[in-house]
């Protein structure tokens, strides 16, 4: 094809080869989440919450079985290939190389790196004043594993910080027990620790508080979290997971997600071939679960981005794995987009799952008595099922039946269930029912603090009240 002469700035003329060049189709590409039949091939084709409370009720979803950010590493220097510690132990002492224990981490002991729990505002006084709290001494892991995951945030920043007092916090602190602060240089206690704070924040719905202690962290795929002689990310898989939608709300870059998530697949697919190449089907299987999850985490950050062609487009280019998790997930996420024929599509048919699928995409169409029938037909199969009992509540209220949607969710508490989403219902029913529900959330708050803590959680905050 002929190109037209380029002038130069001093006037001369320069003609360019008239020789037309041989086209070619563009070589097909593929991207880091897809999936290849033979992941062997694919490393050398690749290149290198809110504070208003509104009365809105919340349908339960079935469990899924489930800003400018930081400097990147600079391209003008080779960076190591991030690799996650092995599958089953990230946080062994075995992992420790001798050249990781020389790297410090003395910027994630600081104090000010860690926000105050201010109880007294967010905590109602039932709670606040329970018999209920552990022992100052109890061990972390006892914490989490009743429930008390508050407590057990706190108790993260004692270890880390060094600190005997609690943070700011009024109340219904854990303690460190005789556990010691972390060396500067004991990466695996101080990751282990530190996931601990930031997974138990965000189930105490404290999401934002996480984002901004997240940020200490800076660029995890920098020099100074991977090994240099392995080529290991020092980071367990699951803190990584984690600090990737927490650094890109506390950086307001929801971009960032989605690069980060980019730089995990390209990471799994290597693993993937490393284990295939050594015959570890065991290891091989655990990266391609990680690669499915983190290709409908892509499609989840585009949404919270309202790019909603872009996450709908993500979705449909992925393969079904064959498990009922990532196929549960994608259908939730086809219904938070608005389509319930594409949600309908990802389950099979029969399944306890896939009844529950069908449910809420008839609520989502507004066919609330459809979708009270299934919940009929689901409760009598699984009368101990909190998600689906509560969304027969929800159907009930919204076919009018108000006093029976009341008795099924006073049921669930009487049974000893009590997630948000649960009180949240509950809590709006009174509202409806009564000009005087503050003195039913009131006692309904009180009921809660009395109930043993268990692991989903027994601390509750007000906003699960809506007081």
């Amino acid at each position: 094809m002929d190109r037209p002469q380029d002038t130069l700035a001093q006037g001369h003329a320069r003609n360019k080869s008239l020789t037309a060049r041989p086209s070619r189709p563009r070589s097909s590409t593929r991207g880091p989440l897809d999936m290849d039949d033979d992941p062997l091939a694919s490393p050398q084709q690749q290149s290198a919450p809110s504070n208003t409370i509104s009365n809105r009720l919340i349908p339960v979803r079935p469990p899924s079985q489930q800003g400018a950010g930081s400097p990147r590493v600079s391209s003008d220097r080779p960076r190591p290939s991030p690799r996650s510690p092995a599958p089953g132990g990230p946080l062994s002492a075995s992992l420790r190389s001798p050249l990781a224990l020389t790297k410090t981490f003395s910027h994630l002991l600081k104090p000010e790196n860690y926000h105050p729990l201010n109880a007294a505002q967010t905590i109602p006084a039932p709670f606040r004043n329970s018999s209920k709290h552990p022992p100052a001494d109890t061990p972390i892991p006892e914490l989490v594993a009743s429930g008390h995951f508050r407590a057990a945030a706190i108790a993260a920043v004692h270890v880390l910080t060094g600190t005997g007092t609690d943070v700011g916090s009024n109340g219904g602190g854990g303690g460190a027990g005789l556990l010691q602060q972390p060396a500067a240089a004991d990466h695996a206690r101080i990751f282990d620790l530190l996931y601990t704070r930031l997974a138990c924040l965000t189930l105490i719905d404290a999401t934002a508080t996480a984002a901004q202690e997240a940020r200490a962290l800076e660029d995890i795929n920098s020099a100074l979290y991977i090994d240099e002689i392995s080529g290991d990310h020092l980071m367990p898989w699951e803190l990584r997971l984690l600090v990737v939608r927490l650094q890109a709300m506390g950086f307001g870059d929801p971009r960032r997600a989605v690069m980060s998530y980019y730089d995990l697949a390209r990471e799994a697919r290597g693993r993937i071939a490393e284990a295939l190449a050594v015959h570890d089907h065991s290891a091989s299987e655990v990266w391609k679960e990680r690669l499915v999850e983190l290709g409908v985490k892509v499609a989840s950050a585009l949404a919270e981005m309202d790019d909603l062609p872009g996450a709908a487009a993500q979705l449909a280019s992925l393969r079904d794995s064959g498990d009922g998790r990532s196929a549960m997930a994608k259908a939730l996420l086809w219904l938070q987009l608005g389509d319930s024929d594409a949600a309908r599509r990802c389950v099979q048919q029969g399944e306890t799952g896939a009844k529950a699928v069908a449910a809420l995409c008839e609520m989502a169409d507004g066919a609330y008595d459809a979708a009270l029938a299934i919940w009929r037909e689901l409760t009598e199969n699984a009368a101990d099922n909190e998600m689906v009992a509560v969304n027969l509540a929800v159907c009930l209220l919204y076919t009018g039946k108000m006093d029976e949607a009341r008795t099924v969710l006073e049921g669930l508490v009487e049974a000893g269930f009590s997630s948000h989403t649960l009180l949240f219902n509950l809590a709006t029913i009174y509202e409806l029912c009564t000009d005087k529900s503050r003195a039913l959330k009131v006692k309904l708050a009180e009921k809660m603090a009395e109930m043993e803590p268990t692991t989903r959680g027994w601390e509750k905050s007000n906003a699960d009240f809506k007081l």
